[in-house]
């Protein structure tokens, strides 16, 4: 298969990644068909001699010298250096070889330069952030001043868009060795040891003498060559040997996507394999949208979304009601699990308190017990938050793409930190996994062309999407013995716009990125598209106006009731009645009347319609709405999409009850 993507207008290519898992192996030299165990064994062997290497590497080259000197990109004769973090490390020089005795060919050296050099680089970002906090130490590490938010901002490569949590959380671990060691650290090389080293194969950094991948007749099969060790401490080349693995592609990978080399990682006794292929895909635009939906975060209510559609003469409206991803029973799970790990953890910390240095104390069975306990429950509670974070991302993109939106605009709440809010609604506002679902909710998207944008989120909640006056919350009308935020009503005689608070947030997030998309940039550390700030003057045109201007008809009663008989005439069908049974059963009847019956009694309750109430049985319970004439419904439930619109009073213009 030819390994050149050919582009159509308006298509750019997209790097994926997807999970595969090898089953079984094929050694090719003598025909051993390798189990599931036998291969993750031999694999295994392999990821040690890397990562020993890799081990090597990092301990060698953890300080500030050298990463400086790799973060600069020319070596010491002014050339550039290779992109590729293998190369770059052989052209300064860094090199490492296995432990004595061991014998392996130089593409397993270049796996593990690869990985050491990639961890290396992504030092450079941590020793900037530490060395600009402190730099511009506060003398109060627990608060600091505007004047000192702008001074560690200006300190910091980019600090002007970092959010406020990074920068608060590297304080707080620069100030928890100040008080283990009663000193500064000089750097973040002291602050923090040398990375571990994973257990993985890196087959990128190889060439077909390493590994190789095609595909066969079968699109949704591959078969990966690659050479593994026949025992953990190869002696001499012969230790080595081809091995085919046959791996079943995901339905995920596009039939005429490119395959590269993947990844390789031992997990529970089985070899994961992370597939990176690349596609065609629709390119995402940065300006020229149309039609945007936007995403609203919430607690229970996890997600709120709707569209808006800007028009031609620039009014924007918004498209249905929207529509709500409620997760409260996940969310409850999870923070079950939660308090189960808090539990654990105290027991476990209690008992290591008591055993001490004592190896063979009577509690350590116990204590290894409760500590694989905790990894049983982080896992579960791990396993939990991604597929929440792949069902919001999918929901979320299926509500673009059903809209026609081009764009998805969410709120940027990387600076969110949940204090002063009580434990529980800190702990809840913590365990969020937001971060998790715009980037699956990027990845998804960008395989039907749309983009992805974090607006400002300040002010989306607090303003009314019509006329962005200060909104007033008080109890919904559907639920008014239960107390809360939810509901917003504008106080603005002139809007009278009311609704649940979120749908006024989506809405307002929608307006925002649409009237600034011009202002869209994209990140060029993370390649995501964002708005920066909000202008004032773009801003004042963020307002959502009604779909329509047309309201519900006025019910309320404007006089006297007219008089009906006491004994009404059955109302008559509209066509001949078929012909009756000839057994004892009859025709079912007509109306709310049960149909139980051959014929209706005298007393038929035909009277007895939908908006009928029976009499007050209590001094409390008062059906408000059928003594004014506006119906049932009026006190019995609220419909959300109906209670969005301005609902006329029915005590205006009413009649007499007498």
């Amino acid at each position: 298969m030819s390994r050149i993507l050919s582009f159509g207008e308006g298509e750019t290519a997209r790097t994926a990644c997807a999970r595969g898992l090898l089953r079984t192996g094929v050694v090719e030299k003598t025909g051993d068909v390798l189990s599931a165990a036998v291969l993750a064994e031999r694999v295994g062997w392999a990821a040690d001699l890397v990562a020993g290497m890799v081990t090597g590497l990092l301990v060698a080259h953890w300080n500030a010298a050298d990463v400086e000197t790799l973060a600069a990109g020319v070596d010491a004769g002014g050339r550039a250096l290779p992109s590729k973090a293998w190369m770059a490390l052989r052209r300064l020089g860094w090199t490492v070889a296995p432990a004595e005795g061991m014998r392996v060919n130089d593409r397993i050296v270049r796996m593990a330069q690869e990985q050491a050099g990639r961890l290396l680089r992504s030092a450079k970002w941590r020793a900037d952030l530490t060395a600009g906090v402190l730099a511009t130490w506060p003398a109060d590490p627990g608060r600091r001043t505007p004047g000192e938010w702008d001074a560690v901002r200006e300190s910091i490569p980019d600090g002007k868009h970092l959010p406020s949590g990074v920068i608060r959380s590297r304080t707080r671990q620069i100030a928890a060795f100040q008080r283990r060691h009663s000193r500064m650290p000089s750097d973040v090389f002291e602050l923090e040891a040398a990375p571990d080293a994973a257990r993985m194969l890196l087959l990128s950094a190889c060439d077909s003498q390493q590994a190789t991948i095609v595909r066969g007749d079968d699109p949704s099969r591959a078969l990966l060559r690659l050479q593994l060790p026949a025992r953990p401490d190869p002696r001499s080349y012969w230790d080595w040997a081809w091995v085919a693995c046959p791996i079943t592609l995901p339905p995920t990978v596009p039939p005429g996507a490119v395959l590269h080399l993947p990844t390789l990682r031992i997990h529970r006794g089985r070899v994961h394999a992370d597939l990176a292929h690349t596609h065609a895909v629709p390119t995402a635009r940065r300006t020229g949208h149309t039609i945007a939906l936007g995403v609203d975060w919430g607690l229970n209510t996890l997600l709120s979304a709707g569209a808006v559609r800007l028009r031609d003469n620039g009014t924007m409206t918004a498209l249905g009601a929207g529509a709500q991803f409620r997760a409260a029973g996940v969310l409850a799970k999870q923070h079950r699990l939660r308090r189960a790990g808090e539990f654990l953890h105290a027991k476990t910390a209690h008992y290591q308190r008591l055993i001490g240095d004592t190896d063979s104390h009577c509690l350590a069975d116990k204590h290894a017990v409760l500590a694989e306990e905790i990894r049983h429950v982080s896992a579960r509670r791990s396993n939990l938050n991604d597929a929440l974070a792949w069902a919001a991302a999918r929901w979320t993109v299926d509500q673009a793409i059903t809209a026609g939106a081009s764009v998805i605009y969410v709120e940027d709440l990387r600076s969110l930190e949940a204090r002063g809010m009580g434990r529980t609604l800190n702990t809840r506002l913590c365990q969020q996994v937001r971060g998790q679902i715009v980037d699956r909710v990027r990845h998804l998207a960008a395989e039907a062309g749309i983009a992805v944008v974090t607006v400002p989120a300040r002010g989306t909640s607090r303003h009314c999407p019509r006329c962005l006056v200060p909104l007033r919350h008080r109890t919904a009308p559907d639920r008014p013995t239960t107390r809360g935020w939810k509901w917003a009503a504008c106080p603005n005689p002139d809007c009278g716009w009311q609704g649940d608070r979120d749908t006024g947030a989506w809405q307002r997030i929608a307006a925002r990125g649409i009237t600034h998309q011009t202002k869209t940039v994209t990140d060029r550390a993370s390649g995501t598209m964002v708005i920066r700030s909000v202008v004032d003057t773009l801003e004042a045109t963020a307002v959502v106006e009604p779909a329509t201007t047309q309201t519900r008809p006025d019910r309320s009663k404007t006089g006297p009731t007219r008089r009906r008989a006491t004994r009404p005439a059955p109302r008559r069908r509209g066509a001949p009645s078929p012909t009756g049974p000839s057994g004892p059963a009859g025709k079912r009847p007509e109306g709310h009347a049960p149909p139980g019956r051959t014929r209706l009694p005298r007393a038929a309750h035909r009277h007895q319609d939908v908006t009928t109430t029976s009499k007050p049985t209590t001094r409390r319970h008062r059906p408000r709405g059928a003594a004014l004439g506006a119906g049932f419904h009026l006190h019995a439930h609220a419909t959300p999409p109906r209670w969005a619109e301005p609902t006329p009073n029915p005590t205006v213009r009413i009649g007499s009850l007498s």
